[in-house]
């Protein structure tokens, strides 16, 4: 059975990069009917916390990537790590070093003097008739692991193709610190084989640690997984993603007015494609997805398509569903809907002109709030030809149908009857109710407002608009 697993550290929020490993690992076992396992990586006692891991887990909940097992933490398997390290120092395939990191530090410093690789130079590593100093007291040694001096190192990545890496360029890593909390190299070994990963994809950051860790398996005499490494994400201009092409924590998405499932298909299409096609569901692209199929290239983030992509699934999205995605946007902003117009109407007029969630608030808002047009607007827009047409509107709005065709019908009838074109009444109308001159088709937004609402707001409006006409 396929079984993959997405192992993110509790050090920070869900980020983009890791959240496509996740979508790829997550799709490849759902192609496969096997299983997704989540472990969360938290050895890094220091910079773990609980507020990153809760972001990571409500990032993966709010995608929809969904795990068969887990979470399994390691903070809580130390005892595991020992025994297997315990194995490797009784087969003679770990040793202690008891270097200090001063030691470390000036060794590799006169390596560089040298113009040579800094690397562990083996000074604690036993071997035929070496001798060894007696262990200093009070230093807690690390344990290392004895990398093969001679031979190589080589898999078939699944992205990358053939990879091959000499021992010799392999130094003798660290398995466990001297706190007894095993290295990320020891642990995701001991992890991926206990937890029976069958195929690990993550990041190409990680390639360098493939044939180190791949050792550690043939020392243990157990299969590693099938590796697939994936390139990093770009900004738009070609550089390492930050957070200002927009590489924050994937709730800033949520946060932002984005839909998951337009963030999930957007994740998808980064360092992936099936032919041209753009816009696919998770289920079209779990059966299309191969990892084989991924780009050996970076991928560049591009904020402009992702945001044309949620504009694509926002139109398509259930009305209701949206009408309770923009209520805390509305609640943030202090608008109170209560007794306007029925958001999920409301939704199915304005979904097509916005991009995110938070401008479709920001759309409701001219339902909400009556906002005064500024002087030069009203100066541009409505002319003294328009005073007695404006005048009868006013006048016919009070008794007809409130149905959208029946208000283009008056709107209609009142230009013509004027000799006005429809821009000449339609736009100052929009000013007067709105204090924009920009707004959906002017029948169904006068509709979704409102008769009582709408009268209202003429009768407040207009003595200002009509003074400032008359003035100019």
């Amino acid at each position: 059975m396929v079984r993959t697993r997405f192992a993110p550290s509790p050090t920070g929020y869900l980020h983009i990069g890791g959240a496509r490993t996740a979508l790829f690992s997550w799709a490849y076992a759902r192609k496969y009917g096997g299983q997704f396992i989540l472990r969360i990586e938290d050895t890094d006692q220091e910079r773990s916390t609980l507020e990153s891991e809760r972001a990571i887990l409500e990032g993966m909940v709010w995608l929809g990537i969904d795990w068969d097992e887990g979470p399994f933490y390691q903070m809580k398997r130390l005892d595991r790590y020992q025994e297997i390290a315990q194995r490797l120092l009784d087969e003679d395939r770990a040793y202690w070093c008891y270097a200090s990191k001063e030691e470390l530090d000036a060794m590799r410093e006169a390596q560089r003097a040298r113009g040579e690789k800094p690397r562990y130079d083996g000074r604690w590593r036993p071997e035929p008739g070496k001798a060894l100093p007696p262990p200093p007291e009070g230093v807690q040694p690390v344990l290392r692991f004895k990398t093969p001096c001679d031979g190589v190192v080589s898999w078939d990545d699944m992205i990358k193709g053939s990879i091959t890496v000499a021992n010799s360029e392999l130094d003798d890593l660290v398995l466990m610190r001297g706190d007894g909390i095993p290295t990320y190299n020891f642990g995701v070994v001991v992890d991926d084989w206990d937890m029976g990963i069958t195929h690990c994809i993550r990041g190409d950051d990680h390639v360098n640690n493939t044939p180190r860790q791949i050792n550690i398996y043939r020392a243990l005499g157990a299969e590693p997984p099938t590796f697939a490494h994936v390139p990093m994400i770009l900004g738009h201009d070609g550089e390492r993603l930050s957070k200002r092409h927009g590489a924050v924590s994937v709730l800033q998405y949520l946060e932002d007015g984005y839909l998951p499932e337009a963030l999930l298909n957007y994740l998808a299409r980064l360092g992936w494609g099936h032919g041209d096609d753009e816009k696919f569901t998770m289920q079209q692209f779990v059966e299309w997805f191969d990892a084989g199929n991924v780009s050996h290239s970076p991928a560049r983030f591009d904020q402009e398509k992702l945001a044309w992509l949620n504009q694509q699934y926002l139109k398509e999205a259930d009305n209701d569903r949206l009408a309770g995605l923009v209520l805390p946007f509305l609640h943030k902003q202090g608008i109170e809907h209560g007794g306007g117009p029925d958001l999920a109407k409301l939704m199915g007029l304005l979904k097509e002109r916005v991009a995110t969630v938070e401008e479709l608030a920001d759309a409701c808002h001219i339902f909400f709030r009556q906002t005064e047009p500024t002087v030069d607007e009203l100066k541009a827009k409505l002319t003294i030809d328009a005073l007695p047409a404006m005048e009868k509107l006013k006048t016919d709005m009070a008794s007809i149908e409130w149905a959208a065709a029946s208000i283009n019908q008056l709107l209609k009838d009142t230009s013509k009857a004027f000799g006005l074109k429809m821009g000449q009444i339609g736009i100052p109308l929009r000013l007067v109710l709105f204090g924009t001159a920009q707004t959906p088709s002017l029948d169904k937004t006068l509709e979704l407002l409102g008769r009582n609402e709408t009268m209202h707001r003429f009768e407040t409006a207009w003595p200002h608009a009509l003074a400032v006409v008359q003035a100019h």
